[in-house]
């Protein structure tokens, strides 16, 4: 891991980014996946079953809904899916 070093030196212009990441009802359907293995914090992973159950839907569909989001949002052609459309 690198190090990294603060100095009290101006950060020059900053630039607001726009909020970009679903709600938690908009990551609550299903759709085709692939299986993996990844480990996650004990509080995302509280904050993501709680909202689960609120809307009735398993925790890691709405983790993966997240995932997709956000490469979409990364993607230089960033098309809108199917899938990230409330059904």
């Amino acid at each position: 891991m690198k190090n990294i070093t603060y100095t009290n030196e101006p950060m020059g212009p900053l630039k607001v980014i726009p909020d970009f990441l679903p709600k938690p009802d908009q990551l609550a359907f299903r759709e085709k996946s692939t299986k993996i293995t990844i480990g996650l914090s004990r509080k995302s992973i509280e904050f993501f079953k709680t909202e689960a159950k609120r809307y009735g839907t398993p925790y890691q569909i709405m983790i993966r809904r997240l995932l997709d989001a956000y490469a979409d949002k990364f993607t230089e052609t960033a098309p809108t899916t199917k899938s990230m459309r409330r059904r």
